[in-house]
């Protein structure tokens, strides 16, 4: 089968990246990127490339090239599915918050509608491909939805899980570790998983295209990032312990990253691990490992969450007991609020959980994230439901300045890993501030004999100092 038509549901931070990618190296393939998200898809068609939804490094760039030639973006679903030959599903897939399995399980009603939505419009046969990140065996559950509720026609259902990191998520899509297409194991599968490993081979090598059944590619999808995530949490244990000791966490972790039984990836000390899938993959794996009476597998990756947890109270209360066991009405600085540098996504951002303990303690907090705004900042705390949104504003000031969120600070902790945050004049912003004026770098990226030059009275995760 030749692919000429595709369909994405989601224009989010996985959708909009991977059919932008494909456009730009498939041009003779229509992709259509679709969301009911009005305002969603008005900036992804913005006039101005630099205003689209996503901030990546160089997606602008190949969304410029690529749009109004053979990537579009509509709210148009319905014509979008019926066109298509081959629909991605790339919606969102939150922990649950309510029911069975709430605080845990993934909630799938976005993919449930998904697929009635593709059965209730499709016409002729159509390969769907999982790119949210699934539980395992979500894949027969849609098969069960398209087959009994459609209108007659053949679906084959793919797994196409990601592994993009953001902020570094073009890298990621151009040049690959592996591309993974788990599908069934018949004829018409088989056709199906070559379908989408020919759009792939565009331009990655086919050594790097690895096909697997549906359930492997599922629950591969969750073991990656458990791993990952695992690693983090275990360096973060032992920073905690150098700091008790006298050793040096980074020192800690270049020697045992040159073992290559181990390697040095994931292995960099920090106030805690964010965004949308470590968290959520974990916490998914605990609940299908409990689900089927795997209690101490599910205890063993639990404790990776309940690590990450406590390394952002460990680094909230450290402010509170350095700053004299009070910052009520003091102001502390935050450089940064996305998660990690180069994205503007903030889920599950350490910089959120420090915000909030310390608004608990009555912290007047000063944000500067250069691609966070002050909406996004504001949400992010009010979805806690800690306390009241009124309350939240008047504890917390978003300002487009550096310079300006550190002015007259008490403290400022490092809560992203913005390059441009070495380059700051240091000086300027110690003569600007209360003394004694305390730094605290939760990323680990000041030089902290530097910083003590400067006048500072500065801590890092993982060391003594």
């Amino acid at each position: 089968m030749k692919i000429n038509n595709i369909c994405c549901i989601g224009a989010g931070y996985v959708g909009g990246p991977t059919m932008s990618i494909i456009a730009q190296k498939c041009p003779d393939i229509k992709v259509t990127v679709v969301d009911l998200n009005e305002q969603r898809i008005a900036l992804w068609n913005d006039a101005d490339v630099n205003n689209i939804p996503i901030y990546e490094p160089g997606l602008s760039d190949i969304v410029a090239e690529a749009r109004g030639r053979n990537l579009f973006f509509s709210t148009n679903v319905e014509k979008a599915i019926d066109e298509a030959q081959m629909i991605f599903i790339s919606v969102n897939t939150p922990t649950k918050t309510y029911g069975l399995g709430k605080g845990m399980a993934a909630d799938l009603k976005y993919i449930e509608l998904c697929a009635r939505q593709i059965a209730s419009i499709a016409k002729d046969n159509k390969i769907v491909v999982e790119k949210s990140t699934l539980p395992v065996r979500t894949a027969e559950a849609i098969k069960n939805i398209l087959d009994n509720t459609g209108n007659g026609v053949q679906f084959q259902i793919l797994s196409n899980p990601e592994f993009l990191a953001e902020g570094t998520a073009v890298t990621d899509l151009l040049n690959p570790d592996r591309v993974l297409i788990g599908g069934d194991n018949t004829p018409e599968g088989a056709e199906a998983i070559n379908a989408l490993v020919e759009v792939y081979a565009n331009w990655v090598p086919e050594k790097q295209i690895l096909t697997t059944n549906l359930w492997s590619s599922e629950l591969s999808k969750l073991t990656a990032n458990a791993f990952l995530a695992q690693r983090v949490s275990s360096i973060n244990a032992m920073s905690e312990l150098c700091e008790k000791t006298g050793a040096d966490v980074s020192e800690v972790a270049r020697a045992i990253g040159m073992d290559s039984r181990i390697g040095s990836k994931f292995l960099k000390a920090s106030v805690g691990f964010g965004g949308s899938c470590f968290q959520k993959d974990i916490l998914n794996l605990v609940y299908i490992a409990k689900s089927y009476g795997l209690n101490e597998v599910a205890d063993y990756w639990e404790q990776v969450i309940i690590m990450n947890d406590h390394q952002k109270r460990r680094f909230a209360s450290s402010i509170v007991t350095t700053l004299y066991n009070t910052v009520s009405d003091k102001k502390i600085a935050f450089l940064g609020w996305a998660f990690k540098k180069d994205t503007n996504d903030t889920r599950e951002s350490a910089a959120i959980y420090v915000a909030d303990y310390l608004l608990n303690e009555q912290a007047k907090i000063s944000v500067f994230d250069p691609q966070v705004k002050e909406n996004k900042v504001l949400n992010d705390l009010n979805y806690l439901e800690s306390r009241s949104s009124d309350l939240n504003q008047k504890g917390i000031t978003v300002v487009e300045d550096p310079y300006e969120a550190c002015k007259g600070a008490h403290a400022i902790a490092i809560l992203t890993e913005w390059d441009e945050f070495k380059e700051y004049d240091w000086q300027k912003i110690y003569d600007n501030m209360q003394k004694p004026a305390f730094v605290f770098d939760g990323r680990n990226i000041l030089d902290a004999k530097k910083m003590a030059g400067y006048g500072f009275i500065f801590q890092s995760v993982g060391s003594s100092n």
